[in-house]
């Protein structure tokens, strides 16, 4: 190819020296023929940019630097890293080549230039962008002229207030009864009893006060994953890996509806606190919203891309948050149908959601963070972190105790406002069980607060209760100002 370039530029460089001479018909038709060869065989190369080299004037490092032109910035191809060499050779903005310039040494020259020619508010808003490129704990002290000193002035880290003071909570009681891993809690609206789910296909009832067993339900062919109880009729509903949702008649003590349209195992579901209206989420990616009364599927919410393992409601706007193992939490309105929000932080799957009852945020539990977030468009507010394990469950009381149990059969409890980890407990498990079986599902306070109840792999039931004999003097708060994590990521 490069011989046959030699060639055609000879023959340019002939054609254009023999410019002047008169030249004959057959010449010309040859010259004709060439350039008709020219445009056949080199016609697809030739539309290729020409790499045009111009040294940018003042060059910002005291060395030249060159600015590279073409169809495609440099590098020219997605995935190539920029190197030492390279690194100069990209084609900055004129805004980015002003704040570099900014963040440079800068000659006497320009600082006199700059001294004459540039007003105060031209230097700060410029100074923005150099600014914004150091880490956020400096602030860069820019001085009259557009000088910007070497010194760098530390900026004061927001430290943690001090958190409330709670009580330890310890186990008081250990329920056994059901044959398989207990995956579900509920405490009815009066206090008096609870109802658990679990792997040996059953639904019990429990008496809250002295832990007897009351009632067993059978009809589910496969785990129960979620139960709750209506606080406006005397019905218990159901959902389980059997892809079925169940509504109970607790006065005849048997199944008078069945909501039909899951494709495939239902892991939890919620009731509405103020419509008759139920919502359960799925293994097929969906969360749906049904009439309770009409067992009409009143919605399908779709965007999840994987199993939607959580869902909870709430009377106003938006009223339904899903968490899902695709890594993300919807808020959804429930009127549209449609997701009013979906907040991308969390970096694995999310497997719990709690409500503040008393305050207009919530939380959600992911085995890298428990965030937390403000209504209706889940602005963030801080993480905690620390309970390094997948976390299957989450409840929240109207003190600001944060409860979050995770798979390896650890209990964290938390100070709601600042985030505080003011105790942990790893139960030991049943006798007859492995170590293995330690894991904690399903937790929640029942309506006095004064108890804590937790499902768990080892097939019991544990009962919790705060220490009244503790003190602040007995059990001091270990805490120290640690700057706040409330970083958006």
């Amino acid at each position: 190819l490069n011989e046959r370039c030699w060639s055609l530029k000879r023959t340019h460089d002939m054609f254009v020296s023999d410019h002047a001479k008169p030249v004959s018909l057959d010449e010309e038709s040859h010259k004709v023929k060439v350039a008709v060869k020219l445009r056949t065989e080199y016609g697809p190369v030739l539309h290729m940019p020409v790499l045009k080299e111009g040294r940018v004037k003042g060059a910002l490092n005291g060395g030249p630097e060159y600015l590279i032109t073409g169809t495609h910035p440099y590098p020219s191809a997605p995935g190539v890293a920029l190197t030492a060499d390279t690194q100069v050779q990209k084609m900055p903005s004129e805004a980015g080549v002003h704040s570099m310039a900014l963040a440079l040494p800068p000659s006497q020259a320009r600082q006199d230039a700059a001294r004459t020619a540039a007003s105060v508010g031209e230097i700060h808003r410029h100074a923005g962008g150099a600014e914004r490129s150091q880490p956020p704990q400096h602030t860069l002290a820019i001085m009259e002229g557009g000088m910007k000193t070497s010194a760098l002035v530390p900026r004061k880290a927001p430290t943690m207030p001090k958190p409330q003071w709670h009580p330890p909570w310890k186990l008081y009681r250990v329920i056994s009864g059901h044959l398989g891993w207990v995956r579900s809690i509920a405490v009815e609206p009066g206090n008096q009893w609870f109802v658990t789910g679990s792997a040996d296909r059953t639904i019990k009832i429990w008496d809250l006060a002295s832990g007897k067993l009351k009632l067993s339900l059978t009809g589910h062919i496969s785990t129960v994953r979620g139960v709750v109880v209506s606080s406006r009729s005397p019905y218990l509903f159901s959902c389980g890996e059997d892809k079925q949702v169940k509504c109970w008649d607790l006065e005849y003590n048997k199944v008078i509806r069945h909501y039909h349209g899951h494709l495939s195992a239902v892991y939890d579901l919620d009731l509405h606190p103020t419509i008759d209206v139920l919502v359960t989420c799925s293994r097929d990616a969906t969360a749906r919203v049904w009439d309770i009364r009409t067992k009409a599927n009143v919605h399908t919410l779709t965007g999840h891309t994987n199993t939607v393992a959580t869902v909870k409601c709430q009377s106003a706007e938006p009223q339904i948050i899903t968490g899902s193992h695709d890594t993300t939490v919807r808020l959804w309105d429930l009127i549209a149908g449609k997701t009013r929000a979906t907040l991308t932080n969390h970096k694995k799957s999310v497997r719990a959601v709690a409500l503040h009852p008393r305050q207009y945020t919530f939380a959600t539990g992911s085995p890298d963070n428990i965030k937390q977030w403000k209504f209706p468009d889940g602005n963030f507010i801080q993480n905690l972190s620390g309970h390094n394990a997948i976390i299957n469950t989450l409840a929240v009381n109207s003190d600001g105790v944060l409860v979050s149990g995770a798979d390896n059969g650890t209990v964290h409890l938390w100070d709601w406002r600042t985030g505080y980890n003011f105790q942990r407990i790893h139960a030991a498990v049943q006798p007859g069980s492995l170590d293995s079986e330690s894991g904690i599902f399903a937790c929640v306070f029942d309506h006095s607060e004064s108890r804590l109840i937790t499902a768990e792999a080892d097939k019991t039931i544990k009962v919790y209760k705060e220490d009244d004999t503790a003190t602040e003097e007995t059990h001091p708060v270990n805490w120290k100002p640690d700057i706040i994590k409330r970083k958006r990521f």
